[in-house]
């Protein structure tokens, strides 16, 4: 039985160490945890087929992750602390959505705020459902501060909700002290975290439903007010197997995006940050990814399930 379980793990090691990326590893620090991915189903692996090209990019932090064996694709200082701008709002909507019915109305009260912005007016009435619409899809400030000053204790206690939601999806290099992603001393994430923090995400329906959206009109109860929104991914039903997630960009942060590819069953996560250049090169990322890698089966054991319990 020991044997069996030793030569599980050294595949599974053996095949996340085969790319030649400096510090490549999995996204499980982990070993046995990354074990657990491979259900009695025992998805393929992916393995470099040519290591003689990788892209050189210009973000400052870089992660690729294949999501069915948790195999690092491609990586860049994928820990380093880095201004998060409205990717934040992947962690703002999961608060949000924890606590808000999406048919609840919130009258909006004080709807300004530096950036992107839906068009929220004082006095609007408007569906909690529109409002994540506005945060996800057009990327909107002011849907953001709406969610957050409504939650229970304002905006403080929403903010600390955050926080929490981040230390139980692990992002141990992530702090928010904002709802919408404006710079702050105290703002910062990693592309290890965005990775999770949207595998989370993703596994919503209703959350993937959103990101995936090209553009929708929503309006305010009553009708009078309306909010054309646009999704801000550019990739967005342009490259194959784009399905969402987020975009950031301010000033100090420079171009964010994370992006999910589902591609002939294969399922990609991609976070850039501190990019010049974030729309280009993710699509070269998701081309050099599925260029040059092979996606092998795994053979365990027949009664690895056993083990791995």
């Amino acid at each position: 039985m020991r044997i069996f379980y030793l030569s599980a793990l050294c595949l599974i090691l053996l095949v996340s160490t085969s790319l030649s990326l400096t510090s490549s590893q999995n996204i499980h620090t982990n070993p046995l945890e990354a074990l657990s991915f491979f259900s009695k189903d025992y998805p393929k692996a992916p393995v470099l087929k040519d290591t003689s090209y990788y892209p050189v990019i210009s973000a400052q932090g870089a992660l690729a992750v294949d999501l069915d064996s948790s195999v690092v694709l491609y990586e860049k200082e994928p820990d380093q602390h880095l201004l998060p701008a409205s990717t934040t709002k992947i962690i703002t909507a999961l608060v949000a959505m924890d606590y808000y019915p999406k048919d609840k109305v919130i009258t909006v009260v004080d709807p300004y705020v530096d950036g992107q912005k839906m068009g929220l007016v004082v006095g609007e009435k408007i569906s909690v459902n529109d409002l994540f619409y506005g945060l996800l899809v057009f990327s909107a400030n002011d849907a953001a501060e709406v969610l957050a000053n409504n939650y229970p204790g304002g905006r403080g206690s929403f903010v600390a909700a955050m926080n929490i939601k981040a230390k139980q999806l692990n992002l141990t290099n992530s702090h928010f002290e904002n709802p919408t992603g404006l710079d702050g001393v105290a703002q910062y994430t990693s592309a290890r975290d965005l990775i999770r923090v949207s595998q989370a995400a993703m596994q919503k329906p209703y959350f993937a439903q959103i990101v995936g959206t090209k553009s929708i009109v929503v309006k305010s109860t009553d009708g009078k007010i309306v909010h054309r929104l646009t999704n801000v991914n550019e990739l967005l039903g342009k490259v194959e197997g784009v399905v969402g997630v987020k975009t950031g960009w301010t000033e100090e942060a420079r171009e964010n995006l994370v992006t999910y590819i589902t591609r002939d069953g294969k399922n990609v996560m991609i976070a850039v940050l501190g990019s010049q250049d974030r729309f280009g090169e993710t699509k070269e990322l998701i081309n050099w990814i599925y260029s040059n890698y092979e996606w092998q089966q795994v053979k365990l054991p027949s009664n690895t399930e056993k083990i791995t319990q």
